[in-house]
């Protein structure tokens, strides 16, 4: 019986993707960084670019290697697992990310490249993407995907972003007339002072109502962090802590959706410095 509600739990959850076309989960925000600020991340500049806005890589100065981990309101069925990194070269920076989401009635698996490169106040990027999904009872399917973004610095605490994902509108399968959602997002972020972040984005699905997002980052104590943030459609309330010792950082976030429940996001990231 428990096994009867909770995959009943995880139909009604998967529904609304199909009904409307949004069947790439890889659209889901990754590190728990970006996940403490209410996914207002398109600025934001570390290894979870790969995943979050491919365009702010080039920013990056040093090769980091980055694992997460996001559990969604209580179902192992809705959990994604994801790591990536970003090598930092002297002819831009090249990147790769992998996850997978799911459990055995549904699932998918994604596996990206992107290149960015910083030209002046800009840093532009692409990213190509392979993504799989999996449906019991009616096989498998795989279909590529691009995206491209940039940030620019309008100024020392001024940072301008913009991302698109799934530009070319590729479809679920051959087969299939439904597509991966195209989603287009732009935002701005203030840094007031060294240690206070405000970020703002807007998000919009071409098929879907738009977004607002908007974070925080305080350091409040030497190698601590904490976020909050909150988003529209629907409303959720965002919250995380951060540590960063020498060459590692994590970081953990929570989200509240007030009817589904709670999600939580661990992430690790590591920074090679050379010799």
């Amino acid at each position: 019986m428990k096994f009867v509600l909770k995959v009943f739990s995880y139909l009604i959850l998967i529904v609304p993707y199909y009904s409307y076309g949004q069947n790439g989960t890889e659209i889901f925000s990754k590190g728990a960084r970006s996940y403490g600020m209410a996914n207002a991340h398109v600025t934001l500049t570390d290894a979870w670019s790969i995943f979050n806005n491919p365009g702010a890589m080039g920013r990056i100065s040093a090769t980091t290697a980055v694992v997460g981990y996001d559990h969604r309101l209580g179902l192992d069925e809705l959990t994604t697992l994801g790591a990536g990194a970003v090598i930092s070269t002297k002819k831009g920076n090249f990147g790769i990310g992998l996850s997978h989401y799911g459990g055995e009635l549904f699932n998918q698996q994604a596996a990206g490249v992107g290149y960015a490169n910083q030209m002046g106040i800009a840093s532009f990027g692409i990213k190509a993407t392979y993504l799989q999904t999996n449906i019991a009872g009616y096989g498998r399917n795989g279909a590529p995907v691009l995206e491209f973004g940039g940030t620019a610095a309008l100024g020392p605490q001024l940072i301008f972003g913009a991302h698109v994902y799934n530009f070319t509108r590729s479809q679920l399968s051959r087969d299939s007339q439904d597509y991966l959602p195209t989603i287009v997002k732009t935002g701005l972020s203030f840094q007031p002072s060294g240690k206070l972040l405000i970020s703002m984005e807007a998000e919009k699905d071409i098929l879907l109502p738009a977004i607002a997002k908007v974070g925080l980052e305080y350091n409040f104590i030497n190698r601590f962090w904490a976020r909050c943030g909150i988003r529209t459609n629907p409303s959720n309330l965002h919250f995380g802590i951060g540590f960063n010792p020498k060459h590692f950082r994590f970081d953990y976030a929570v989200a509240q959706n007030n009817q589904l429940g709670f999600t939580h996001h661990f992430s690790m990231n590591y920074t090679f410095v050379s010799p």
